[in-house]
């Protein structure tokens, strides 16, 4: 059945999605994280994670504008890995660490909301407010491409000019940091460089919404071209405004309190330049940019987790209900938001994706180079970075708060099992993996030749 173009995601739309995604909870709470652990210099780790973002999506892009499909990460790593066990794994990371982003936005939602209500009992309230906003993603995905489109594109406009008034105003109002007070205002827990190196993986989890326009490939207009755009301007965009506002409330606020208010930093950093209506202000945008990331994580891992069933990386989906990809989408985010507080999500999270990084640099550097003309030197530097940022985000979990490491370590298990046991059970009496794609091809999941003749991907003849 063929999509026609009028269905399909822009090039706008795609970077409304993708931003929808990155700004829907990074910003309103990861601040208060990082600066717990780096003081004053958490602007500089926003900067540095963008950094270390840059030369993360070089493989993204390489990979999106070679293979563009509805199953992004999936797809990617079956590419460089073939069908099997290591594919699966890491493809289920990403799916992983994209519904734990999930529920970091549900519980941003509860979080931020109740400010306005001055309410006490959050532990209880907070997730169900999460919940309750899982459920609204819900809806609006199963309305279709151009209610989602529609409702990105409004709710990116209005966060952005509204994140763009608040860091600026805060600016005015306070004025610039100086520098010196970032080299002297080191963190509660020591300002060390290690607590710094640790920190970007919180700040690199406030970018990784990017990697969810990957899932895009089969809905988006020119995905050879649109896709890496869309990936490159949606990182430019959030660059620029995590690092103003970072800045603002900085400039606002001092580390302690910024601390204190770790869950909802950005709406106590308002309160000096708006007072009460400031909090209202912050409260509703928050509001109105944890709605818009949902949306968009939802549509994305829906997809992702669909194309893994039909590629046989894991079991058929259940199809006597709609969407069923969909619906167990959201039931996990659904009980990750009930389980657990926004620290230990976030730092899951950041495990996750860190690892399931290294494999798709790694895959892009040692299968796929030559086919997707990238530069080698690139996706090493990536690795270096990843390894280095996990390592010391590990060790200081490890001292701190261990339990994220064991629950990671179940997960990660816990799903290598899983995907281990079902190829063993999918492999036929000579060691064969049938693992062909099961799913009707559309025009949007064949790939393009550069000339426009269409032809099927290797790993999608039937």
């Amino acid at each position: 059945m063929k999509q026609g173009s009028e269905n399909k995601l822009t090039l706008v739309g795609s970077v409304s999605l993708g931003t929808g995604v990155m700004i829907g909870a990074g910003i309103f709470v990861l601040m208060g994280q990082i600066a717990e652990l780096v003081g004053a210099l958490f602007p500089l780790a926003f900067l540095a994670g963008a950094v270390v973002v840059g030369f993360s999506a070089y493989s993204y892009v390489k990979f999106s504008n070679t293979y563009p499909s509805a199953g992004g990460v999936a797809l990617f790593m079956r590419k460089a890995y073939g069908p099997g066990t290591v594919a699966g794994t890491f493809s289920l990371l990403m799916y992983v660490s994209m519904v734990i982003a999930e529920s970091l936005v549900a519980r941003t939602f509860g979080s931020y909301t109740l400010r306005l209500f001055k309410v006490e009992n959050t532990a209880l309230l907070v997730p169900v407010l999460g919940v309750a906003l899982i459920g609204v993603a819900y809806v609006i995905n199963i309305s279709g491409n151009k209610t989602i489109e529609r409702t990105a594109n409004l709710t990116a406009v209005i966060k952005i000019i509204g994140i763009a008034i608040l860091a600026l105003a805060g600016l005015a109002f306070a004025g610039f940091p100086p520098v010196s007070s970032w080299v002297s205002g080191g963190a509660v827990t020591g300002g060390s460089g290690f607590n710094f190196i640790a920190a970007l993986a919180l700040s690199i989890l406030a970018f990784k919404g990017f990697t969810t326009i990957t899932n895009q490939g089969g809905d988006i207009v020119d995905p050879h071209r649109n896709l890496g755009r869309s990936i490159i301007l949606s990182i430019l965009i959030c660059t620029v405004i995590y690092t103003l506002l970072a800045l603002s409330v900085v400039s606002n606020l001092s580390v302690a309190e910024i601390i204190t208010a770790k869950d909802y930093a950005l709406a106590a950093a308002t309160r000096p330049v708006f007072g009460d209506l400031g909090l209202v202000f912050t409260v509703l945008l928050a509001m109105v940019a944890t709605v818009s990331g949902l949306i968009a994580s939802v549509y994305s891992a829906s997809r992702m987790l669909a194309m893994l069933s039909s590629m046989k990386q894991l079991p058929r989906l259940y199809q006597g209900i709609r969407n069923p990809a969909l619906v167990l989408t959201v039931a996990l985010a659904v009980t990750l938001t009930i389980l657990f507080d926004l620290t230990r999500i976030a730092a899951i999270g950041a495990i996750f994706y860190l690892l399931m990084d290294i494999a798709i640099h790694w895959g892009l550097f040692r299968y796929l180079r030559k086919e997707t003309k990238a530069n080698p030197v690139i996706p090493l530097i990536a690795i270096g970075l990843d390894v280095i940022i996990l390592g010391a985000f590990l060790l200081m979990k490890y001292q701190k708060d261990p339990l994220v490491i064991i629950v990671s370590l179940f997960g990660f298990v816990a799903i290598l099992i899983a995907q281990r046991l079902f190829m063993i059970t999918h492999t036929d009496s000579s060691g064969h993996m049938q693992m062909e794609m099961e799913m009707k091809m559309t025009d949007t999941d064949n790939t393009m030749s550069r000339s426009g003749e269409k032809k099927m991907p290797d790993d999608m003849d039937m």
